[in-house]
């Protein structure tokens, strides 16, 4: 793989699982465990393993745990003595899923997920970026290893994820597989946004779609790992407990410095110039998919219902709401949706955030006497 160097006990994404000693993502106990409110629907989803189908389609909002349920889920496959349904996490074949060396497990991902895992390390003089795709190359290194004996006589587990991340020739290269699948595989395939997946490859997959956990359950889940103003991050991840963890353990703010600028300019007026350097300061991504969220809040405001992701900010968020022209709200929200298509690849960074604070602050002033014309229309 060039411009890539193997960590010592590391493989290539398309080989052997052999980072296993990294932790898991989220917060679970080890690779082997669900997630507590996963439990229940895993038992359920592992019952009839004798009539099993050969590929899943694991989906949910993110920052629920599709990755973490499909990894578990796996770890349940090829465990020699399971409890309840559940990988026991004692038996050799357990041993190897916790160590990362299971003969029967192979796990396929982007080069750039490998390295957030801590499975690869980007070599000094690499002049390329990690890839954010699973490539053609990925799916062909598993023929091999379809043509051998699973190592025990049981299952062998494919774990593709996220599954929005293959390529358009990568897809239909599993999608040939799928339609005359090895024997004893099962494929698990992981998503956020399914829709974004060849309908065909969709249609060889049975769905599993993961519900977002109740909120008492994950805010106690939140508050036994130690994370501050649980309750405020989980609003704010939209009940997603392992993103609202992240968030908590990279350091970012419940309230970003952009929020509040908008939320004071929208009441107060504002030509948008600090908004426009608050949000230079962070990531098109993260600070687009906040508006849209905070843009979800402005709309239920429209018709008198509460915030859902900043309910600490209801008494703003229904000021603004109550005088907002729904038109320009939902230009705005079309934007939105434009930008996010775009923000991980915007080709001027400045240029889109002096744009969006103009824009968006435009699209919240109040809706104007019928025959005036809303100079934001065309923005």
């Amino acid at each position: 793989m060039s411009g890539m160097a193997n960590k010592a006990g590391a493989a290539a994404p398309g080989a052997p699982l052999q980072d296993g000693a990294a932790a898991p993502a989220g917060g679970a106990e080890s690779f082997t465990d669900f997630l507590p409110w996963q439990q229940a629907p895993a038992r359920r989803w592992l019952a009839s393993r004798e009539r099993f189908a050969h590929a899943w389609l694991i989906h949910g909002r993110p920052g629920c745990g599709q990755m973490e349920f499909a990894l578990a889920g796996a770890a349940s496959l090829l465990c020699e003595s399971p409890r309840d349904g559940l990988a026991c996490g004692a038996c050799q074949a357990c041993r190897w899923v916790l160590a990362g060396n299971h003969p029967d497990l192979r796990r396929i991902r982007p080069d750039a997920q490998a390295v957030r895992e801590g499975a690869l390390d980007v070599a000094e003089d690499a002049k390329k970026q990690p890839s954010r795709e699973i490539r053609i190359e990925q799916i062909r290194s598993l023929l091999p290893w379809f043509n051998t004996a699973t190592h025990r006589g049981g299952w062998r587990v494919a774990l593709l994820y996220p599954a929005e991340a293959l390529n358009t020739i990568a897809a239909n290269a599993l999608l040939k597989i799928l339609e005359e699948p090895p024997e004893h595989t099962v494929f698990l395939l992981s998503a956020q946004a399914p829709d974004r997946l060849l309908p065909t490859l969709v249609s060889r997959c049975r769905r599993l779609p993961l519900a977002v956990p109740p909120a008492a359950e994950s805010l106690a889940w939140l508050q036994a790992r130690g994370v501050k103003d649980a309750a405020a991050r989980l609003a704010a991840a939209g009940g997603a407990p392992l993103l609202a963890l992240e968030q908590a353990r990279d350091g970012r703010p419940v309230k970003p410095d952009w929020l509040e600028l908008f939320l004071d300019q929208a009441s107060r007026g504002g030509d948008g110039a600090a908004l426009a350097d608050a949000l230079q300061a962070g990531e098109p991504a993260d600070w687009v998919d906040g508006f849209q969220r905070l843009w979800l809040d402005l709309s239920l405001g429209v018709h008198g219902l509460p915030p859902r992701y900043h309910p600490a900010e209801a008494a703003r968020i229904a000021a603004i709401a109550g005088r907002l022209d729904p038109a320009a709200l939902a230009r705005a929200a079309d934007w939105l949706g434009e930008q996010r298509r775009l923000a991980r690849h915007a080709l001027n960074p400045k240029l889109l955030a002096d744009h969006a604070a103009r824009h968006l602050l435009q699209s919240v002033r109040p809706a104007r006497a019928p025959g005036r014309a809303d100079p934001g229309a065309g923005a």
